[in-house]
């Protein structure tokens, strides 16, 4: 579970997770726009909270919150969503809608993407809790140091540019915190369960020599609109492959659904598709209509190469240009709507990868320049480990699982015991039975607290207690060697690319599953039937 894929999807999602906190909730917006730092500073505070005097009029009215159900909007579970949470939430996203020019929905349509977004936000708040997922203080201020240092300033300057918005610092971690736990969420519940085997990779990277068209640059009409540095058209051919950002309006199809509840669906995300055909605006239209979990985003989904989006989107787009509008896509989910709002090849972005860009990363001590084409074979430095984990639950919390392997190392380092055996009774990985035997690995492919506690032991060492996404570890180093890692590097970008496409809507699956399995009342919802009927 530790290597390879899940530390890659880490890598990916924590970069573009601190980059839509920092205010790019379209990940292309910052390859797209080119704007200077400041700019992406003023981004994240409008984006993580901006309240706007004039987005008063899109919340709810304070006396219809007065009126029914003592201010209680939903119940999930035992928590409570009051009205007043859900006025002052519809307000600040009101508010980044304006900001973002995108058309604020109505009031009543607004209320419900927004109650559906903080009953999402609770039910994974439930299960992260349940599974003893928390984000310390310490983590939160990793988080804004990063977030600083990609917009090129200070934590105190962007503070401030925060603060100037109208949003309280404190409200900033919050959701920041928020965004985070999400983020391990996923990582634990889903991460692990997405296995790419062997056979996939070799069809993915046979089915790429023979269809060169993934990796190919477009032509001059083409060009990215904004390339990292200055350049003129005619340069040096493009060092990336293309880039498609997209966005969607999804018409979500529940479980179970009869054929006439299907066809109904389908009308609406007919006449939806007929509306972003025509021209209307398609950000305006995804936050008013689309059951997605971006919606109040504009339906921005982010920014992958073509071979990193699900087939499904794959094929609907792979003929499209800017500003096209594909047909209906039909999912196990309901009815997609795509959009591409940007494509072109760049070099990798700093603000998207923690690391040297794949295919072929350079081993720490030598770092490879970024624009480098692959030639030749590349050595790395790889490592043999094994490890033992424990995870996090409500009933193992971090200082009881960082405390068990404090005594199993004790043991260990005594030379009471061996670190398989230990491994074999303790672990919670599925490397268990193997002793916690990880094999040889390149670098990039753990999550990186784990790379680096590793990279710091000489062989043989055993590591003090590690925290990762994953849980507690320990980890002992058996040997290292000098390694052509060409293939391997080829065949770990490959597990990425596959990975990815299947990561997201694995996602939005288990956490539909999650909503379902979940006691919701939404109560605010009820009251606004039965003023329908009333009239």
């Amino acid at each position: 579970m530790m290597r390879r894929l899940h530390s890659l999807r880490r890598l990916s999602r924590n970069a573009l997770l601190l980059a839509v906190c920092a205010g790019l909730p379209a990940a292309y917006a910052a390859e797209q726009n080119g704007k200077g730092s400041n700019n992406g500073a003023k981004a994240a505070s409008a984006q993580n909270g901006a309240k706007a005097p004039a987005a008063q009029k899109n919340a709810a009215p304070a006396s219809q919150g007065e009126q029914f159900v003592d201010g209680i909007a939903a119940v999930v579970d035992k928590d409570v969503i009051t009205l007043r949470e859900l006025r002052d939430a519809s307000q600040r996203i009101a508010g980044e809608l304006k900001t973002r020019g995108i058309q604020v929905p109505d009031d009543q349509t607004l209320q419900h993407q927004v109650l559906q977004r903080l009953i999402t936000e609770r039910v994974q708040r439930h299960e992260a809790d349940r599974l003893g997922i928390r984000v310390d203080d310490a983590q939160i201020d990793m988080a804004i140091q990063t977030i600083a240092s990609r917009n090129k300033i200070t934590v105190a300057q962007l503070r401030q540019e925060i603060e100037k918005s109208g949003t309280s610092w404190e409200s900033y971690r919050k959701s920041l915190r928020d965004e985070i736990r999400t983020d391990r969420l996923r990582q634990r519940a889903v991460d692990s369960t997405i296995v790419i085997s062997d056979a996939e990779v070799d069809a993915f990277l046979k089915d790429q020599r023979r269809n060169p068209a993934f990796a190919a640059a477009p032509g001059p009409a083409q060009q990215p609109q904004a390339q990292p540095q200055p350049a003129p058209e005619q340069a040096a051919a493009p060092s990336g492959p293309m880039l498609y950002a997209l966005a969607q309006i999804l018409v979500r199809v529940p479980e179970g659904s009869s054929p006439e509840q299907l066809a109904v669906l389908r009308k609406k995300a007919e006449g939806l598709l007929a509306q972003a055909k025509r021209g209307d605006d398609f950000a305006s239209l995804a936050a008013a209509s689309s059951d997605g979990p971006e919606a109040l985003q504009g339906g921005v989904m982010g920014v992958r190469p073509l071979d990193g989006w699900p087939d499904l989107f794959v094929n609907a787009i792979s003929g499209l240009q800017k500003g096209q509008v594909s047909n209906l896509i039909q999912s196990g989910n309901g009815f997609h709507i795509v959009k591409v709002m940007d494509r072109g090849t760049a070099q990798p972005a700093p603000n998207r990868t923690a690391r040297a860009p794949a295919p072929a990363p350079a081993p720490a001590p030598a770092p490879q320049p970024a624009a480098r084409p692959q030639q030749g074979p590349v050595e790395v430095v790889q490592t043999r480990a094994r490890h033992i984990l424990i995870k996090t639950s409500t009933v193992m919390s971090d200082e009881l699982a960082r405390q068990r392997l404090e005594q199993v190392r004790q043991r260990l380092v005594s030379g009471g015991a061996k670190f398989e055996d230990m491994a074999r009774q303790y672990s919670q990985d599925a490397t268990a039975p193997q002793g916690g035997e990880l094999g040889w690995l390149n670098p990039g492919e753990t999550v990186p607290p784990f790379e680096a506690a590793m990279n710091a032991l000489q062989p043989g060492e055993i590591s003090q207690p590690v925290q990762s996404p994953f849980g507690w570890h320990l980890i002992q180093v058996e040997e290292r060697r000098q390694h052509d890692a060409s293939d391997d590097m080829a065949r770990m970008k490959a597990r990425q690319t596959l990975f990815e496409r299947r990561a997201q809507p694995a996602f939005e699956d288990w956490l539909e599953q999650l909503r379902a399995q979940a006691y919701i009342d939404n109560r605010l919802e009820k009251q606004q039937k039965i003023q329908q009927n009333n009239r």
